[in-house]
């Protein structure tokens, strides 16, 4: 096999972004998985236990507060947390791409938020001079939930009670420490977290 550019992947520990990793090991690339933490909570050991299982190397990166702060005030002036999210991932995208050539993430198909655009992928390859990849753009839920059974045993939670190494898990946390309720802006869904491997 050829081995090409090092991919790096940000990495919560779910099946989505464990999957493009593997996805990307497959096609060649060498993976470096990369945790984004914000000072929030230690919360990027929840993406260190889940890198061990499926044995790639694993970085955290350390972030401004203040831009998940932002993204707090933003969703608590909207009332729901789309567009903070997407301003965290977009912040996000543009601080590692100048550190890494190629960036990848498990951003699906049938995602609303986080995303890019195409005109936004184009503008920040073209500006940064790097290639933005998202390996599982092409599946649809089906075909990802196949993948998955074929690859991972996870775990299947609310989100509440499912603390992984993304966005989410911060923003909820600093919500809380304003003394206000996540579920007031975070409608209940299962998260899931990869805890062991199949293959």
């Amino acid at each position: 096999m050829i081995h090409m550019a090092k991919a790096h992947v940000l990495f919560s520990g779910g099946k989505d972004s464990s999957l493009s990793a593997i996805i990307l090991h497959n096609l060649g690339y060498d993976i470096q998985l990369v945790t984004v933490n914000f000072g929030v909570l230690d919360s990027y050991r929840h993406a260190e236990e889940t890198a061990k299982i499926i044995g790639y190397p694993h970085k955290v990166e350390s972030m401004d507060r203040e831009l998940i702060e932002k993204s707090v005030d933003m969703i608590l002036k909207d009332g729901y947390p789309g567009n903070g999210i997407q301003f965290v991932h977009k912040q996000v995208l543009e601080i590692i791409s100048e550190k890494y050539d190629v960036i990848a993430d498990g951003t699906r198909r049938d995602d609303r938020v986080p995303r890019l655009d195409h005109s936004e992928i184009q503008s920040l390859e073209m500006r940064k001079n790097i290639q933005y990849v998202t390996p599982l753009m092409g599946f649809g839920h089906k075909t990802l939930r196949n993948l998955v059974n074929n690859y991972f045993i996870i775990s299947e939670k609310e989100s509440e009670e499912l603390l992984k190494s993304d966005y989410e898990t911060e923003i909820r946390e600093l919500i809380r420490q304003r003394g206000i309720d996540p579920l007031e802006y975070f409608p209940k869904h299962i998260q899931s977290r990869v805890i062991g491997l199949k293959r």
